[in-house]
């Protein structure tokens, strides 16, 4: 399994690790940059400080997926779990390591390379580990390593150990106790798909469909992520939860006036006609297949559609 061990910024650092039980956080560089092609989702990406610090690995979490975003919607998503306090503080960080003056107006449009993590662990001072023996001062992002040997094999072990001393909650002792398992390590390059926070799910979910699962319709400002299984009603942030929805059809979805059957067709309820008198650009899809990924690991899952026809829908 790999591991990326990535630069960080203390101030990112000191104020997330002060927040008690993210489920995410976001890990964003100041420019567009390069994707970690050689990280896959739910390997773990290790939070180092700079050599001021010590070259010491303060935390980690877990890969979900790498996106070009305009800063403000940035901002939108992830708030204050992109390490900052306002919209001010964040761009001023970013406008620092671009070079684009600390003292100028928050430019909203400006892209930012979002590494979007899942169940992040923050370690106190006590507990921070020795960063690798091998790094060398001209790395400018970071570095792949190994977690089966060597350095890479050392720090993923004393960061696990330190996981499981922390009090971390629920979501995040899943997601860790999935990534510990050696099955997992030495397997045969299984992907592992931990389960995401808010903001995370919304972009995967764009990510897998790219239109409306209904509509095909491609223009993502009108697209919405939308879970099966509400998140208020025990479903969880993960992609085969989710339906990229138009934005009309997801407030119908939700108040029960359309589903999704368990073979993938779009159902429209009767009480749409009977308690509003219209909805006819809906009956007319009445019946049709949806458009779903292919990779099984981002389908929706059956059991979760069942579930939103037999509980949500309104017959």
């Amino acid at each position: 399994m790999n591991a990326y061990i990535a630069n960080t910024d203390y101030d990112w650092y000191k104020y997330l690790s002060a927040k008690k039980d993210l489920d995410e956080a976001n890990f964003w560089r100041p420019g567009s940059g390069s994707p970690l092609r050689s990280l896959s989702v739910g390997e773990p990406l290790f939070f180092k400080l700079k050599r001021a610090f010590g070259d010491m690995i303060v935390g980690f979490g877990l890969f979900v997926m790498y996106k070009k975003v305009r800063f403000g919607e940035a901002w939108e998503v992830f708030g204050d779990i992109n390490g900052a306090e306002s919209l001010e503080i964040m761009w001023k960080r970013i406008a620092h390591y671009a070079n684009l003056g600390s003292h100028s107006a928050p430019k909203l449009n400006h892209e930012i390379g979002c590494i979007m993590l899942t169940s992040p662990v923050f370690f106190p001072k006590d507990m921070w580990i020795q960063g690798p023996n091998d790094w060398s001062a001209n790395i400018q992002a970071g570095k792949y390593y190994d977690t089966t040997n060597g350095e890479g094999k050392r720090i993923f072990a004393e960061s696990i150990e330190r996981a499981h001393l922390l009090q971390i909650g629920e979501q995040a002792s899943y997601n860790i106790n999935k990534v510990a398992d050696p099955r997992t390590r030495y397997g045969p390059g299984q992907v592992i798909y931990p389960r995401l926070g808010q903001g995370s799910f919304r972009f995967a979910v764009e990510q897998a469909y790219q239109q409306c699962a209904v509509t095909k319709e491609h223009s993502i400002p009108a697209l919405e992520a939308a879970h099966i299984i509400p998140f208020s009603k025990g479903g969880i942030h993960e992609v085969q939860n989710g339906l990229l929805l138009r934005a009309d059809i997801h407030k119908l979805f939700d108040g029960g006036y359309v589903t999704i059957t368990p073979d993938y067709y779009f159902k429209v309820s009767e009480r749409l006609k009977s308690e509003y008198h219209n909805g006819k650009i809906y009956y007319e899809m009445n019946g049709s297949k949806i458009w779903y990924p292919g990779n099984p690991a981002e389908a929706p899952r059956k059991e979760n559609l069942e579930c939103h026809q037999n509980n949500i829908f309104l017959q």
